[in-house]
């Protein structure tokens, strides 16, 4: 099985990007793992919310076969505990899935075809926090899910 985690725009802070490459590589001992980062949409400040949301919503689209099974990190989707997490990876993982795909979306969430198309929501938390800091904090937790998995000492109760 693969891992992605799609987002749309690319991060513009350093720190941010180097510590996702960090659990980026720590997840790759694990399963492969790859984060794509979709490009902003042109003009965005002056796009209406609908609108925007539709264009990301297709180039997130683009990026997902008929076979993946779709998981969108959304403040409204079921929350877990870390070890609860763990289980649902692992039931994933077990249920022969080819390819997880998780998405985060832009500013203004997912468009109506994105959501219709998700197989899962998963929400990190009930807080909100910026598109970009979703990734490490993703990041560390599919990193975490996986120690847990494999009974390693990070995870401590």
């Amino acid at each position: 099985m693969t891992i992605d985690l799609i987002t749309v725009g690319k991060t513009d802070s350093s720190e941010i990007a180097a510590l996702v490459g960090l659990y980026q590589r720590r997840i790759n001992r694990y399963v492969k793992f790859s984060v794509i980062s979709l490009p902003d949409i042109r003009n965005a400040r002056n796009t209406p919310e609908e609108t925007l949301k539709r264009e990301e919503g297709a180039m997130i689209l683009k990026n997902i076969s008929d076979w993946d099974y779709v998981v969108l990190l959304d403040d409204k989707g079921i929350e877990y505990t870390s070890p609860g997490f763990a289980q649902w990876l692992q039931k994933r993982m077990n249920s022969g899935l080819r390819r997880l795909v998780f998405v985060i979306g832009g500013a203004y969430g997912f468009s109506a075809a994105v959501k219709e198309r998700a197989n899962d929501a998963v929400s990190l938390s009930r807080m909100t926090f910026s598109h970009q800091i979703v990734r490490a904090i993703f990041a560390e937790q599919l990193y975490r899910a996986f120690t847990i998995l494999n009974n390693e000492p990070y995870h401590h109760e």
